[in-house]
């Protein structure tokens, strides 16, 4: 199969980068999300931003025009009926996820690939919502979709050597490298990231350091980009609590137990850049 339509399901922050980088690759773009409204006004957020790339110098506006082309809003899923990839990236909910695939196998061609974005939700549990689960697999983006480089393939129990390929080609024709991983809970970034973060709430928690200090010695200490509390800031508590559960229910270690401070700041709302206020206050 020459994969050249991509429907893409959830107009939020992974969705809209999955969007724009398809569009941008040459892909005809469908983009759906609980209505029409909502997914056209993903497809301004997408131009507004790929318009203040264009004022920077770092887009041409003959790729920004590209994107406008190839990105179409539609009003539900029903209009997947030419796509020949669909790509789900909707919030880490199992049962939406769920939900969703049942819907995406209806009303996708019979020789469509089903992807999803989870970042650790079972692929094998997920294809077995549909009819086809040789032609489901994981397409794990990294967020920012535009900026980061990598994409983790996950293959299913039943996922064709065909369909994982069509998914790996397609993910370096849009730019990325593409590393393919068991379908294992949290697969391999989040089983050593999200760890990673949930003990430094924990340090938090223990009142070890501040969450400056923590941030700082972890930036300065390991030469990461960004300290693990400005990074759960940036993903979501309530993303990285979700993997954590997913982590300790499908694995049964306790060391993936969740830090009770993650839970309550959840609790609280306190979920990070998109609600205000998480580790540190936004504006």
């Amino acid at each position: 199969m020459n994969i050249q339509k991509i429907g893409v399901l959830g107009a939020g922050q992974m969705g809209l980068g999955i969007a724009q980088i398809a569009a941008l690759a040459g892909y005809s773009v469908k983009l759906a999300d609980r209505d029409l409204l909502i997914a056209e006004q993903g497809k301004k957020k997408i131009l507004s931003q790929v318009g203040k790339l264009v004022e920077k110098g770092k887009m041409t506006a003959s790729d920004a025009a590209k994107i406008d082309q190839n990105i179409l809003a539609v009003s539900s899923v029903a209009e997947f009926n030419d796509v020949q990839l669909a790509i789900e990236a909707v919030t880490e909910n199992p049962e939406l996820k769920f939900a969703l695939f049942k819907q995406l196998d209806g009303a996708c061609p019979a020789d469509a690939i089903l992807a999803t974005n989870t970042s650790s939700i079972s692929i094998t549990t997920i294809a077995a919502q549909t009819k086809r689960p040789e032609k489901v697999a994981g397409m794990h983006f990294m967020n920012p979709v535009p900026v980061m480089k990598l994409v983790e393939g996950i293959r299913g129990l039943q996922t064709s050597d065909e369909a994982f390929a069509l998914v790996r080609e397609t993910a370096e024709k849009m730019g990325k490298t593409f590393v393919s991983v068991r379908d294992i809970p949290g697969f391999a970034v989040n089983r050593i990231l999200m760890p990673m973060i949930n003990e430094a709430v924990t340090t938090l928690y223990e009142g070890i350091a501040s969450v400056e200090d923590i941030d700082t010695a972890m930036k300065l200490g390991t030469n990461q980009p960004m300290g693990p509390l400005t990074l759960a800031d940036f993903i979501g508590l309530d993303t990285c609590l979700a993997i954590m559960q997913v982590l300790h229910e499908g694995l049964g270690d306790s060391k993936y137990r969740p830090c009770p401070l993650l839970k309550q700041y959840v609790d609280a709302g306190w979920l990070g850049r998109k609600s205000g206020r998480g580790f540190y206050k936004y504006n």
